[in-house]
């Protein structure tokens, strides 16, 4: 799941008569969305700018959503082995980038985990949160492997009887979807979130920069751990704090190895990380927050992402931020 962020808008002093703050929001993708931007004078009526945001996040929806009988996604997952579907070009990208995760992280990573997360209790088909049993927990893994899938031109194939599921990185996408589309309205300062997932440019009214609020990973309440200022970078954070569930004393999250067949079992609880693109953002958040503290930690610094983990010790939390993220902050 992915943790929610503390938005802070911090509208002080006086304002440009000629600018205005405007804010719209609603439902998108089982959770929500919000967008912030300053509008000019001759800039576009706020209707105009809802529509071009719900016609996206109404895109989204109608290729990825495994809610839905009739989107791209279930199409494909409702093929048996070895047939192709015809897939638009920006899905075609994502499965992709999900490969790559993949391979990063030899399998821990894979956008063929839906299986797993409906028998576990996490997924669209799920009946009840539960530890499965060994023998359901075999079968489902038979029907997991990023390796089963497979490209032609304008298509994606399967060699095994594989499910995707795109929800840890379609919302990262969305938002890049949004941010490109109010630059070409002339919206030059924004703040465009969707279910958690953010992009912040330019300013707010007075000046002075968006301001985004870190949670500490706590389940029984928000509580802010470090407030940044952003400027033309996405915002992610994947945890394991807010989608869990507890059985016989253990504590069970939607983060999956998908290479165990189960929810990582590690005392990182969150990943914050900053990007240009809200999809990369979002993408490498899961990763790091799959792999755990000491993978996570070791993949970041190497890769050079402005990451921060969070992960739990006796009696709290101790964060630690890359170098790169050290920098992003600074505005370097």
């Amino acid at each position: 799941m992915r943790a929610t962020l503390l938005l802070t808008l911090l509208l002080l002093g006086a304002c440009d008569q000629r600018s205005t703050l405007e804010r719209l929001s609603g439902p998108t993708m089982g959770s929500s969305y919000s967008i912030q931007y300053v509008r000019e004078a001759d800039g576009p009526p706020p209707e105009q700018v809802r529509q071009a945001v719900e016609a996206i996040l109404h895109d989204i929806d109608q290729h990825y959503s495994t809610y839905r009988s009739d989107s791209t996604v279930s199409q494909f997952n409702q093929l048996s082995a070895n047939q192709c579907l015809a897939m638009p070009a920006d899905l075609l990208e994502l499965v992709d980038f999900g490969q790559h995760l993949a391979e990063q992280s030899a399998g821990a990573f894979d956008l063929t985990v839906e299986p797993l997360l409906d028998l576990w209790g996490f997924g669209p088909q799920a009946r009840h949160e539960r530890v499965p049993d060994p023998h359901a927990l075999a079968q489902a893994r038979q029907r997991v492997g990023y390796q089963h899938l497979r490209r032609e031109p304008g298509m994606l194939c399967k060699e095994g009887a594989v499910e995707l599921d795109f929800n840890s990185i379609a919302a990262g996408h969305a938002v890049d979807l949004i941010a490109q589309r109010l630059a070409a309205m002339g919206i030059a300062n924004f703040l465009a979130e969707a279910t958690g997932e953010l992009k912040a440019v330019g300013r707010k009214p007075d000046g002075r920069p968006w301001r985004i609020a870190l949670e500490l990973p706590r389940a029984d309440r928000q509580i802010a751990r470090q407030v940044i200022s952003v400027n033309g970078l996405a915002v992610s954070t994947s945890g394991d704090y807010r989608n869990y569930f507890e059985e016989n004393g253990r504590r069970y999250s939607h983060t999956f190895d998908a290479r165990l067949g189960r929810p990582v079992e590690h005392e990182l609880a969150s990943v914050t990380v900053l990007d240009a693109s809200a999809l990369q953002a979002d993408g490498y958040s899961t990763l790091l927050l799959i792999m755990g503290p000491e993978r996570g930690w070791d993949y970041a610094v190497a890769h050079d992402i402005a990451a921060i983990l969070v992960t739990r010790v006796e009696g709290g939390f101790v964060s630690q931020a890359t170098p790169s993220f050290e920098r992003a902050v600074k505005g370097e």
